[in-house]
């Protein structure tokens, strides 16, 4: 049996320890990545005083979404967003996309959104490790982009921005794709607010570095 409450208490303790490292100032949010995790468990959670999670497929996020409706619980979507989906996110109403991917991707959502009367908060996506396997505008890229989306999509406001780590064992090429993404984010507009950077197994180092949000499934959940 799970006791969500002690995994929670143990979160926060080190989310906060390592917020406090950075500065007494530095806020950090706890969004819980609950993929792997049935409706019941997010409940337990919520009871125990968390109250973001972030779902990596549409569908998992509309059913969880009806079947937790009583619950003022605040959607993020931290998956991959593709283009087919856009419409049943839509429905979801999510508080948060974490993973605008590139401005042609933004476009397409924002026409969408004009369709349904919609408006999004999202967040650019970078790929700061310059890995294949990953989503998201280059670093190079990355202020342009940005900036053309606030131009160019009326119904999306981007808060932030967005990375996954460095997939690699090397904990110093993992920080300098979060020191990376943070110059990134220090050089945005006026409004931006959000950093979502970190993972289970890396949240503390991201945090360190700068990230205001983290994603975690395992430290919770498990």
């Amino acid at each position: 049996m799970v006791n969500f409450g002690a995994n929670l208490d143990a979160l926060i303790a080190r989310v906060e320890a390592a917020r406090l490292g950075v500065s007494g100032h530095h806020i950090v949010k706890i969004v819980g990545a609950s993929k792997y995790s049935d409706a019941s468990a997010i409940e337990a959670l919520y009871r125990a005083g968390q109250r973001a999670f972030g779902e990596n497929r549409v569908q998992d996020l509309l059913d969880k979404v009806h079947t937790l409706a009583d619950l003022p619980i605040e959607w993020h979507f931290i998956g991959r967003l593709q283009t087919n989906k856009i419409n049943h996110l839509i429905e979801a109403e999510p508080f948060l996309v974490h993973g605008i991917e590139s401005l042609e991707h933004a476009q397409a959502i924002d026409k969408r959104l004009a369709t349904k009367g919609k408006k999004w908060r999202a967040l650019l996506q970078v790929n700061a490790a310059n890995e294949e396997s990953k989503a998201g505008v280059t670093v190079d890229a990355t202020l342009e982009t940005y900036a053309h989306i606030q131009a160019t999509c009326p119904h999306l406001t981007l808060d932030g921005l967005m990375t996954i780590g460095a997939h690699s064992d090397d904990r110093a090429i993992v920080q300098q794709s979060f020191e990376t993404t943070k110059k990134l984010f220090d050089a945005l507009p006026k409004g931006a607010s959000i950093l979502s950077m970190g993972m289970s197994g890396d949240f503390e180092l991201a945090i360190a570095c700068g990230s205001t949000m983290v994603r975690v499934g395992s430290a919770l959940f498990k």
